[in-house]
């Protein structure tokens, strides 16, 4: 019976997230995770396909206007950033792990702009669900500051996650359903040209 409730769990989900609904944890099994790196085409990808992840679901977070549009973010003007919303099976991939694949698909040295997107509705952020998350998530930075293969610093913020709102329909999955301008878009906005500069052999998607 339990793992019949624990598929079903997880179907619902899926299916919640797949039309943008947005998505909170139904089970004590699943947990949600929040981050901000840029364009939230190009933090899709990178989780969608981990082992353990559930679903990925682009929206906004961090502002104060409720359920905003895409034209009213991009704007500038909520406070909102563009972020994915992940719900995991901690089971079967841990939170830190997350984290590790989180900064190495951001560039974590500038403030309020990610790649040739500027203002802060692009900008880098671990929004934490809960105490354990917030510790590792400064615990995570701390390790980056000694070890980052890079000179300049670390200028992510780390904040409690607030209301998140799934963006419209279009922009689920959007390196799925056109990837050729998907991929346009992440070469002439030199995304993985700088991840390269910044991570090396380290660098994500």
């Amino acid at each position: 019976m339990k793992v019949l409730l624990r598929v079903m769990t997880v179907a619902v989900i899926s299916l919640f997230a797949a039309y943008g609904v947005p998505v909170k944890v139904a089970a004590a099994a699943l947990e949600t995770a929040t981050f901000a790196g840029g364009c939230f085409w190009c933090m899709e990808a990178p989780f969608d396909k981990m082992p353990g992840v559930v679903s990925v679901t682009s929206g906004y977070t961090g502002g104060t206007t409720r359920n905003p549009t895409y034209a009213e973010v991009s704007a500038g003007s909520t406070g909102h950033a563009e972020a994915v919303q992940i719900v995991f099976d901690p089971a079967r991939i841990d939170y830190g792990r997350l984290l590790d694949v989180f900064w190495r698909n951001i560039d974590p040295t500038v403030k309020d702009r990610q790649f040739c997107d500027h203002g802060n509705q692009y900008r880098s952020a671990i929004f934490y669900h809960n105490e354990a998350q917030k510790q590792r998530a400064m615990q995570s930075r701390a390790v980056l500051e000694r070890n980052k293969p890079f000179k300049e610093p670390v200028m992510t913020e780390i904040t409690a996650v607030g209301p998140f709102y799934a963006a419209e329909e279009y922009h689920q999955h959007y390196y799925k359903k056109n990837p050729l301008r998907y991929s346009y878009y992440r070469a002439s906005c030199g995304r993985d040209r700088r991840l390269k500069e910044l991570w090396g052999a380290e660098a994500g998607h």
